[in-house]
C-alpha cells in the first residue's frame, strides 16, 4: 500500500507539471512505466486508492445523473454588451461603495480585475481532506447534477491538492480548439463547436466518452472554503488556487479605473483569436473582497462582477447552395452560400465546406439550417448541420467533372481533384497568382486579373513564360497602357534577384508554407541542394515530418516540375541565402516571440530581425521562450509571459537592441 500511496503521490505531480505548468519533468516512456506499476499493484491488491491517475480513463456506464447540492450557492452574471452599460454598472458600484464608507466601512478605492470569460460548461468541485469528492454542473445554482466520474477523466484537474479544509471551487471544462479539429479528423460525426463538444461529454452518461475527448478545465473561484482566513482580493484567492495546483487562466489584467478596464476588454477581444480555447467575453470583477461583501448580490446576480459579451463568432443560418472552387493544385473546395448574418462584426453570406468527404461527414443539405463559426476574422466555416428537418431540403450533388474544363474529376482521399493541370484556366491563373504573391516571388503590380489576361491571350501557361513577355505584347492587352507594361517588366525583372526561401515557396511545394520554405532554404542553401535531398535528410530537420519530405521529393522528381525550375532559372532568376554568423548577434540563443503591432515593422520583418541577429523567432510563449517584444495591443502572449515570469520589452527596446 504504501508503494501505492507514492506511485500516486508522483504520477500526479507529473501530471500537474505535464498538464497545468507545461513543463514535463519526465519522458512518457518513463510515464508509462511507473503508471503500468501502479496498475498492477491495484490488480494485485484488488485496491484503488481515491485519487489514482488510473481512474481517469472512465468507468462503467451510469445509469442516469444524481442530483447534487451545492455547499454555497453558485451566481449567475450579469452581462453587459456596451460601454454604456459597462459605465452603468460602475456607477451603481461607485455608489453602493459610497454607501457603505458613509455608513463607517474602511473600502479601498475600487480597482478591477480583468479576465477571460470562458464558453464552456460551468463545473464546481468539492474538496474534503485534500481529495476531490464531488463535482457537480451548476444547475439552478442551488442543485446540479452529479458529474463526478466524467471531471475526473480531464487531466489538468487535481485530483489530490495540499489544503486540507472543505471547499468548493468553480471553473470552467472546456476543449481546445486543436483538440476539436484533431478529434474531427477521423469522427464519423463531426462535434459542431467546443462549447457543445465540452458539455456534451460532461453530460455524458458513459465516462468514456468524456476521457475519448480529452478535455481541459480553468477555475477562477472560490464559492465556498473552511480551515482558512477569508481572501482579501481576487489575486489572493488565485494565488490560491495555483498553489494547489489548479489550472488558472493567465490572463488576469489589473485596472485601477473603468477606463483601463475597458481597455482591457478590447485588448482581450482583439487577441481571442490566438487562443487555442473559446472565450465568448471578458469578466470584470472588484478586486477587493471587503467591497464585494459590501456590494453584495441581486437576487440573481453578485453586484461586483460583469460579464462583457463579444460579438458572435457563431450562429446559424440557412444553408442556400454549395459551387465549387479550384484551386492552383486542381483541388475542388466547396464554397457554402449561405442566408446573410451577422458573425464576429461581418455580414457572411459564404462559407467553406473544406471538402467532399467534410460535406458527407456534417451531414449538410441544401435548404437545411447550419451552425457557421467565423473566429480571427479568417473564412467562415460550416461546422455542422441543426438537428432539425424540412421537407425542402436537398442533397448537394457531387461533381463528375470540372466545373470550368470539363475534365473528369478524380477523388483522392477526402478531396476532388481536376487533373487537368494545363488545360483548366482556374489552376493556370491560380498558380500565376501564387507565384507573383508578396511572399513569393513578390511581383509589384501583378494581380490575379492579369493573370487572367495572359492566359486569355496566349501568352503564358507557367511562371518561367513572365520573363519573355515584351513590351508589344502587354500593350496589346485591354487597359494595359505603356507605364503599367513599363511597370510589370520592371517588376519582373527586379524579381529575378530573389532570396532562396522565396523561390522555394513560389514554385508551389505541396504543403510547403513560408515558414518551411525558409527552413528548407536555411538547412540546404540552394535550389540544386533542396533537389537532391533525400527523404531521410528532411525527415532530420525539426519540424519535417514525413508527409512533407514526401513532398519536396515527389516535387522534384515530376519532370514538369524540373522543367519549370530549369527554365526559370534559365530565365535568369538567381536564388540566393547568404548564410551569416549570428553568434554574437543581440539575441543569439534566444527564442523570442513577436506580439501586437509594431509601428516600425511587420510582423515578419520582425522575425527576420531577430533570426539575422541569432535568434530563433517562435509564434507562442512557452518555458522555453527567452523574451517577448510587445507591441501595441498585444494578447494573450503578453498576459502568458508576464505569469510565467518572461522578461517583456517594447518596440523601442526592441530596435535598440538591433542597434537601429
Amino acid at each position: 500500500m504504501e508503494r501505492m500511496r507514492q506511485l500516486v503521490d508522483y504520477l500526479n505531480d507529473m501530471a500537474y507539471r505535464y498538464y497545468t505548468l507545461d513543463d514535463p519533468s519526465i519522458s512518457d516512456a518513463e510515464y508509462d512505466k511507473l503508471y503500468d506499476e501502479l496498475l498492477k499493484l491495484e490488480a494485485e491488491t484488488g485496491e484503488r486508492l481515491p485519487d489514482s491517475p488510473t481512474r481517469r480513463v472512465g468507468g462503467e456506464v451510469l445509469p442516469g445523473f444524481e442530483p447534487h447540492t451545492h455547499i454555497a450557492r453558485l451566481w449567475s452574471m450579469g452581462k453587459a454588451q456596451s460601454v454604456e452599460a459597462l459605465e452603468e454598472w460602475a456607477r451603481r458600484a461607485e455608489k453602493l461603495r459610497a454607501d457603505a464608507v458613509a455608513a463607517g466601512a474602511d473600502l479601498p478605492p475600487i480597482t478591477y480585475v480583468v479576465e477571460h470569460k470562458f464558453d464552456g460548461l460551468t463545473v464546481n468541485l468539492t474538496y474534503e481532506g485534500g481529495r476531490l469528492v464531488g463535482a457537480a454542473t451548476r444547475g439552478n445554482g442551488v442543485v446540479g447534477e452529479a458529474i463526478l466520474p466524467q471531471v475526473m477523466t480531464i487531466r489538468s484537474i487535481p485530483l489530490s491538492i495540499p489544503f486540507t479544509g472543505r471547499m468548493e471551487v468553480h471553473g470552467e471544462g472546456f476543449m481546445r480548439i486543436s483538440v476539436l479539429e484533431k478529434y474531427n479528423e477521423t469522427a464519423k460525426e463531426p462535434l459542431k463547436n467546443p462549447r457543445n463538444a465540452a458539455a456534451g461529454a460532461l453530460r455524458n452518461l458513459d465516462p468514456a466518452v468524456t476521457a475519448a475527448r480529452r478535455l481541459d478545465a480553468c477555475f477562477y473561484d472560490v464559492g465556498f472554503i473552511e480551515g482558512r482566513p477569508a481572501f482579501a482580493s481576487q489575486h489572493e484567492m488565485l494565488a490560491f488556487l495555483r498553489e494547489n495546483r489548479f489550472p488558472v487562466s493567465s490572463c488576469e489584467l489589473d485596472a485601477a479605473s473603468l477606463a483601463e478596464a475597458v481597455a482591457a476588454v478590447r485588448q482581450i477581444e482583439e487577441s481571442r483569436g490566438e487562443l487555442d480555447y473559446d472565450i465568448d467575453g471578458a469578466v470584470i470583477k472588484i478586486d477587493d473582497y471587503a467591497t464585494r461583501d459590501a456590494l453584495g448580490y441581486t437576487d440573481k446576480f453578485p453586484r461586483w462582477a460583469v460579464a462583457y459579451k463579444f460579438e458572435a463568432e457563431e450562429q446559424t443560418t440557412l444553408l442556400e447552395d454549395v459551387t465549387w472552387q479550384i484551386g492552383r493544385t486542381g483541388k475542388l473546395t466547396p464554397v457554402a452560400k449561405v442566408a446573410p448574418v451577422e458573425l464576429a462584426g461581418a455580414t457572411v453570406r459564404q462559407a467553406t465546406l473544406n471538402n467532399w468527404q467534410d460535406i458527407q461527414r456534417k451531414r449538410v443539405k441544401i435548404g437545411a439550417r447550419v451552425w457557421i463559426r467565423r473566429s480571427n476574422e479568417v473564412i467562415p466555416e460550416i461546422m455542422g448541420r441543426v438537428d432539425e428537418f424540412n421537407d425542402d431540403e436537398r442533397d448537394v450533388v457531387k461533381p463528375e467533372v470540372c466545373p470550368s474544363c470539363g475534365a473528369a474529376l478524380e477523388e483522392r482521399g477526402a478531396h476532388l481533384f481536376c487533373p487537368n493541370r494545363d488545360g483548366c484556366k482556374p489552376q493556370v491563373v491560380m498558380r500565376l497568382s501564387h507565384f507573383a504573391s508578396r511572399d513569393a516571388m513578390d511581383i509589384d503590380t501583378f494581380s490575379e486579373k492579369t493573370a487572367g489576361q495572359l492566359v486569355d491571350a496566349g501568352l503564358v501557361q507557367e511562371a518561367d513564360q513572365l520573363y519573355s513577355l515584351t513590351r508589344e505584347q502587354l500593350c496589346a492587352l485591354d487597359r494595359f497602357g505603356e507605364k503599367k507594361a513599363d511597370n510589370l517588366l520592371a517588376a519582373l525583372e527586379k524579381s529575378k534577384a530573389c532570396r532562396l526561401n522565396s523561390f522555394i515557396y513560389a514554385i508551389g511545394i505541396p504543403n510547403i508554407g513560408t515558414k518551411t520554405a525558409r527552413d528548407l532554404a536555411e538547412r540546404f542553401g540552394s535550389v540544386q541542394a533542396l533537389r537532391a535531398a533525400t527523404r531521410d535528410e528532411l525527415t532530420r530537420m525539426d519540424d519535417i515530418g514525413e508527409i512533407v519530405a514526401d513532398s519536396v521529393v515527389g516535387f522534384f522528381a515530376d519532370p514538369a516540375n524540373g522543367r519549370l525550375v530549369d527554365a526559370l532559372l534559365a530565365a535568369g532568376v538567381a536564388p540566393r541565402w547568404e548564410q551569416r554568423d549570428t553568434t554574437g548577434g543581440a539575441f543569439a540563443g534566444m527564442t523570442v516571440v513577436v506580439t501586437g503591432t509594431l509601428a516600425s515593422m511587420g510582423r515578419s520583418e520582425a522575425e527576420e530581425a531577430i533570426r539575422q541577429a541569432g535568434g530563433k523567432a517562435a509564434g507562442s510563449v512557452s518555458k522555453k521562450t527567452s523574451l517577448v517584444v510587445a507591441g501595441e495591443n498585444a494578447g494573450s502572449k503578453l498576459t502568458k509571459a508576464q505569469a510565467l515570469g518572461i522578461e517583456v520589452i517594447g518596440e523601442e527596446a526592441f530596435l535598440a537592441r538591433l542597434g537601429r
